[in-house]
Formats: C-alpha cells, structure tokens, sequence
C-alpha cells in the first residue's frame, strides 16, 4: 500500500499508478492545471499545477526538494510528501498566472466561457490583484472558420494544446497543429483542411479559456442563467452521459458528463447538434381528434376517455385486434405502462417494437493512422436510438418474444394500432412507405410522435410527444447500461408527458415519478432488478453493477 501525503493529509492510493494531480483530487485538495487532462497525454507546458515535493526519510523527518515540480507530470510513490499552500508553491502559480495574462485581452463581459472559465476562476484563486504588464499586448487575428462548428479567438489562446492533443489522440484526425514560435505561437489548420470530424466540438469543452466557441451557442445565454440537469443522450445507442443546459423551457446546449461506464469524457458532434427539434415551432402541441375532414384539439381528460373507450370497444370484439406499437424512444417506464396498459385491456393484445433507425455503420474513434490501427476510444453506433434494449426486455416479458412492427403488420389484421414515435426529424423516414401504408388500413390509430408523420391523415387521435429534456425515466445502451434522465423543460404539451397519459389510460392517480416505479418494474420484469441500486452513471442490467 503506498502512502502520499497532500498537504500533511495521508492518501492511500493502493498499487494505482496516479500522477500527483490525480492524488490531490483523492484528497480534496486542488491543485490548478491548464493542459492535463486524464484522457490525454501528459505534456507538463502550462507549468500552472508546480507544487512543493518532498519525501520521508527513514528517521521520519521530510526531506524537500529545493525546486518547485510539474503535479501532473510527476508520478505519486510511497512516502511521498506534497506541499500545494507553501509561500514557494502559490509564488510559483501566481508568477505562471501572470504570464498567461500578458497577452490575454480583457473581455469576459463579452466571452462566452464567462462564468465557467478556469483562467477567471485560477486568477482569482491562485493569482496577483495587479498586472505588471505596461506594454501593448500581442493581439493576433481571431479564425473565425476553424471549422464549420467552431470559431478560434487567438488572443484569447494560452497555449495549452489540448485541443492538438485530441485531434491527434482521441478523434485520430489531426487537423490542429501549433504553428509559429514563443510569443506568436498559434493554434491553426491546414490549408483546406478545417477542424470538421465527428468529435471536433469536444475540443471546446477541453479548452479551459474562451478560444475555442461553439458556433452553435456562441452568444445565445449566459451560462450563469441556465438550468443544467445529467441526462442521457438520445442520439445514438451509444447513451452519451450529457449535460442538458437550458432556460425557460428552450434547450440551449448538451455537453458530455464524464461516464466511464458509458462514452468515457466525450460526445459526437451528432448527438451534442442533435438537440434543435427540441425546440421546434412545429412540435405537436396539443392532444387533437379528427372530426370528419378536421382536427378538433381537445382536452386531455376527454382524449384519454376516448382513448380508453374506443380500444375498450376493439378489445371486447377481437381480442387479438389491438396491436402497441412501442418506439425505442420510449423511456424503459414508459414502454412498461403503456404494454401494461393494452394487456389490461387484453392478454391477447399485441406489442412490437417500432422501427430502429440504423446509417451506415458503427463510426469508431481515433480514426486509423498510417495504416496501423488504433485502439478504439469512442464509437458513435449505427443504431440512431436510445432505448431499444430497454424496450425490447418490456416485450420479452409481455410478449414472451420480441416481434418487429413490420413482422407484425404481415400477421393477424389489427382493428386498433397504438403508435408511439418520438423520433427526431432526420429520422422521420422511420416509417417506411409500406409500413406507412400497412397502418393506415387500420379502422382506428392512435397515433403519439413529435411532429406529424406518414399516417397522422389516417389516424383518430393524435397526441403530442415529449421530447428527451421533456421527461424522467431510463434508456439502456446497446451494452445494457441502464441511466436515468431527467426533465428540464415542459415543452409544448400542455402538462401531460407520455408516461403520465399511460397512467392516466391506466386509472391510476397522481403524477408520474418515473423513478418510483422502479420497484414495480423490477418486480414484474427480473432483469430491471439493478434499477434499484442505479446510480449517476447508471448500473448495467447484465452485470448488475
């Protein structure tokens, strides 16, 4: 067992082979630093996280080193003693501090990483009140078009080269480079080579300044007023661990939440991109049924009466005629009420499973290097959705077998068709042409989605969806990572997510808390039994841990 001491505070580290950084957080102490970040190379250039080092003798006593060393690049061993609050530490950081000032311009009234730039909040901490800086500072031009994505403020640079680190690393593609020397050293890319991988906005998270700006968010909120909830990303069955940035029921930005049970540190372009239907003027809004010609909007209590009514009418004819359709956009509690729901109706009625939006194929990361393959740190899966595992362990249970939309239509004719959607617009070709048309001959539709689709004409009742930043619940990844997410806005709704009109269907009072049905779920359905134990970054249903 190997024993360091931070600050006179002993932290046992086991055999992990920790850099002091890293040793430092065990203990609660942090120690600034610019350019390490655990998920890249150590590099040791922004010289902020120098700190006094030191070991014991075996009479006990501590023998100092006479100079300052790099935290991040120096290994933690047995014995070893840290000082980050000495007089020669904080001299140290505060004198690193100030050269990264010179040059740097005053503009966090204006910079976007205003409230969340680690150069304010180490200036403040570990830095001098006054700058020393008389003469006029190096002011290189701003790049604007470093990638379609993200704008470059060169001034604003301090040169810690994560962002190269990444390109080269992580996404394997190498598009940043530093170019010039000492004071006039850049961040650039090639002629006709713009930072535009899959994973390029990552590089604006890893900046610890405001030189690197999402385009996306680039002066839309100050991040000081918004809401910020963990959730998981709906992109891709990959189930990114996000942060979902939002204000006033309008989503503002998804940034990557560290899981590294799922995505590891980062996320793709697609899924962080990916969040604008959220807010779309043209998201169905209020529960609607036809009337002749037209659709009539109604109240919630008289759609679901309806609803109830109309499948009761089926279900006493044809047993076997109700058919749910359950969408891999459902959250696991959802897709559990709404088959539990149709089966009260009937044990005869029948569930299957929407269709899978799949492009292309699995897209890994780093990208291959001269010709040698590397070690795969992050996919971005062919499947572009959440929760089909989730969904597909409701129907085994239900079901007995996991029976596909399109298998379904070719069997027994439906009299009634429940159809629950929730897929993002450029997924809309969801519904195939012969699936579209398939449902459409059903004498009754239920139909639930975002937006209109193929057979909203043919449908009786047509009910608003809730987006993912809209609702609780839990997606499972195509490892089985079970997460939760949860809800930061209403949406356009008028109050009634999917789950709590599957309650409302249901009979059963109050308002949905998606998690509270955990133990009910897990009693009815074996395999959600770790639901129980899920912590923030989830627990995975195969392993149970």
């Amino acid at each position: 067992m190997a024993t360091v001491y931070i600050n006179d505070k002993a932290v046992d580290i086991g055999d992990k082979r920790l850099n002091l950084v890293q040793v430092a957080e065990l203990a609660g102490v942090t120690i600034p630093h610019y350019c390490y970040h655990p998920a890249l190379s150590v590099v040791a250039s922004c010289r902020m996280c120098l700190v006094e080092l030191g070991e014991k003798t075996p009479d006990g006593s501590v023998q100092m080193q006479p100079r300052v060393v790099p935290a991040c690049q120096t290994p933690a061993k047995d014995g070893a003693v840290v000082q980050t609050a000495t007089s020669k530490s904080k001299t140290a950081q505060g004198q690193t501090l100030e050269a990264l000032l010179l040059n740097h311009p005053l503009d966090c009234p204006v910079c976007d990483k205003a409230g969340e730039c680690k150069l304010q909040d180490y200036s403040y901490q570990f830095g001098f009140a006054e700058s020393r800086m008389v003469d006029e500072k190096n002011t290189p031009p701003n790049k604007p078009d470093l990638g379609p994505n993200i704008n470059l403020f060169t001034d604003r640079c301090i040169m810690c080269s994560r962002c190269v680190r990444f390109t080269r690393e992580i996404s394997g593609t190498s598009e940043l480079h530093i170019v010039n020397r000492g004071t006039h050293s850049e961040i650039d890319v090639f002629p006709g080579d713009p930072l535009n991988n899959k994973l390029a906005t990552n590089v604006v998270d890893l900046c610890p300044v405001g030189a690197l700006a999402s385009k996306d968010f680039l002066y839309s909120h100050r991040v000081w007023n918004l809401k910020t909830v963990d959730s998981v990303c709906p992109g891709c069955s990959t189930g990114c661990s996000i942060h979902i940035d939002a204000n006033k029921d309008v989503v503002y930005r998804l940034r990557p939440r560290e899981n590294p049970l799922a995505q590891g540190y980062f996320m793709c372009d697609d899924g962080r991109l990916g969040y604008h239907y959220a807010n779309s003027k043209n998201r169905l809004s209020a529960p609607k049924i036809r009337s002749g010609q037209e659709w009539k909007e109604t109240g919630w209590k008289e759609i679901v009466s309806g609803i109830d009514n109309d499948l009761r009418a089926v279900a006493a004819v044809n047993p076997k005629g109700v058919l749910g359709v359950l969408s891999p956009f459902l959250t696991v509690e959802e897709g559990f009420l709404l088959a539990q729901y149709l089966k009260s109706l009937s044990k005869d009625a029948r569930l299957a499973l929407g269709p899978i939006p799949v492009t292309g194929e699995d897209d890994n990361y780093p990208k291959t290097r001269n010709g040698q393959p590397a070690k795969v740190q992050f996919t971005i899966r062919q499947e572009k959705c959440p929760n089909r595992k989730g969904i597909e362990a409701i129907l085994q249970h239900f079901e007995g077998k996991i029976v596909h939309l399109r298998d379904s239509l070719q069997g027994e004719k439906a009299e009634a068709v429940f159809l629950t959607g929730g897929y993002p617009p450029s997924t809309q070709s969801w519904l195939e042409p012969n699936l579209a048309k398939g449902i459409s001959k059903t004498p009754l539709i239920i139909n639930q989605d975002l937006f209109e689709n193929a057979v909203a004409g043919q449908s009786k009742y047509l009910l608003p969806a809730a987006a993912f930043a809209e609702k609780e619940g839990t997606f499972v990844n195509h490892a089985g990572l079970a997460q939760g997410i949860k809800r930061i806005c209403s949406g356009p709704r008028k109050g009634r997510t999917d789950g709590q009109v599957y309650l409302d269907l249901l009979g059963r009072k109050g308002l949905l808390h998606a998690f509270s049905l955990h133990k009910e779920i897990a009693s009815a359905v074996p395999c959600f039994a770790p639901l129980l134990t899920m912590g923030p970054q989830g627990v995975n249903l195969e392993k149970g841990s």
